[in-house]
């Protein structure tokens, strides 16, 4: 069987799609020596990650705008190797091709809260993925909440949609050198006692109730913030807190953080907070748990579900239970034991490995059975 996967994000900024589509690409393949690989991508550039790989073939279909190339640039790849079936790691499809077709969806956040999207990303939601749902002959959901709001906001069937987890690196797992922690903590000016916030930051992170609850707790009990993010969209009257809140210096903003340094962060912190109104398969969550780290996360939707009794949950909406969270993460010793403990035994459902094998027989099934 021919596979084509189309890989145009490559080249977009590190966060959880792109991590998810390197960790799955970097097992698939290996995964299914029997089947072939192509995978398209945009760039030059973004091509010889998989060049050791017998089944993996890297093309580059070529950049330019993101509606040419998937409309254009993939069906033309497509009438060149005659694909079985065509895959996207991340939403979109070409609506005119001729073979089965999959694509991931990591969640609906712009059904659940369209408040909290930008206008032009408002028109392509209403447009064009109820398109590429119908299009779509099978969609990985990341979580049951990802697959219950396909079927809700979208109309997809239940049998054509297949809820396949995502793993964790197990670079997370091993606890840092001492060498290492003291190299992080100096490069980033690190406190002795600090809560951690990992992610990009736009409306579904919830970032400013978090801030208010944070000025309630954090500098009582001499505990900074440390947000290891990047400011993304809609999101500038909540950062216009940390000045009017007060906590200009118990806020310590490093910028984006890179996935060699987040498990030497983690294992610094005093827990991660992550208490977002909608999340589908956050891995900051998969990453604390695997990092010893306690957390404090929403009692909803993704993070509720990975979480399950390993987190600290709280309200999102509600600033006092996002504030009480974060007490009991400071002040409990009882509940951070708990909550590292249980992560510990929790995240082990977790591998990239069997989110591979998992991802290969749906393939399979899809180009084989439907």
């Amino acid at each position: 069987m021919k596979v084509g996967v189309m890989l145009r994000h490559l080249g977009q900024h590190g966060g959880g799609v792109l991590g998810y589509t390197l960790n799955l690409l970097d097992h698939l393949p290996r995964s299914d020596p029997e089947n072939e690989y192509f995978f398209l991508v945009a760039e030059a550039g973004d091509a010889g990650r998989w060049a050791n790989l017998d089944n993996v073939n890297e093309i580059v279909v070529g950049g330019g705008n993101k509606l040419a190339w998937d409309q254009l640039k993939v069906p033309r790849a497509h009438r060149r190797h005659r694909f079985d079936l065509l895959f996207n790691p991340k939403y979109s499809l070409p609506l005119a091709i001729d073979c089965k077709t999959v694509f991931v969806c990591h969640g609906l956040d712009w059904y659940v809260m369209p408040w909290g999207s930008k206008l032009a990303d408002r028109i392509s939601h209403k447009y064009l993925i109820p398109r590429y749902a119908r299009k779509a002959d099978g969609i990985i959901a990341v979580s049951d909440t990802a697959a219950k709001h396909l079927q809700q906001f979208l109309g997809v069937p239940a049998d054509e949609v297949r809820r396949i987890y995502l793993g964790v690196n197990p670079a997370f797992a091993p606890p840092p050198a001492e060498g290492d922690l003291r190299r992080i903590r100096a490069k980033y000016s690190l406190p002795e006692r600090f809560f951690l916030y990992v992610g990009q930051i736009y409306p579904p992170k919830n970032f400013g109730r978090l801030l208010k609850a944070y000025a309630k707790v954090g500098p009582q009990a001499g505990i900074r913030l440390v947000v290891a993010g990047e400011h993304r969209w809609l999101c500038g009257d909540d950062l216009d807190l940390v000045r009017s809140l007060g906590i200009e210096d118990w806020v310590i903003q490093p910028g984006w953080i890179g996935h060699e340094e987040l498990p030497t962060l983690y294992r610094l912190s005093h827990g991660l907070l992550l208490p977002s109104l909608y999340e589908a398969c956050p891995s900051p969550i998969l990453e604390a748990m695997a990092s010893g780290s306690p957390f404090v996360t929403a009692n909803r939707y993704g993070t509720a579900e990975l979480a399950g009794p390993a987190g600290i949950l709280v309200n999102p909406e509600d600033v006092d239970d996002i504030a009480r969270g974060m007490r009991q993460m400071a002040t409990d010793e009882n509940a951070r034991a708990r909550s590292i403990e249980i992560g510990y035994s929790r995240v082990t459902e977790f591998s990239w490995q069997a989110c591979a094998e998992e991802t290969r027989d749906f393939l399979v099934d899809v180009a084989r059975h439907k």
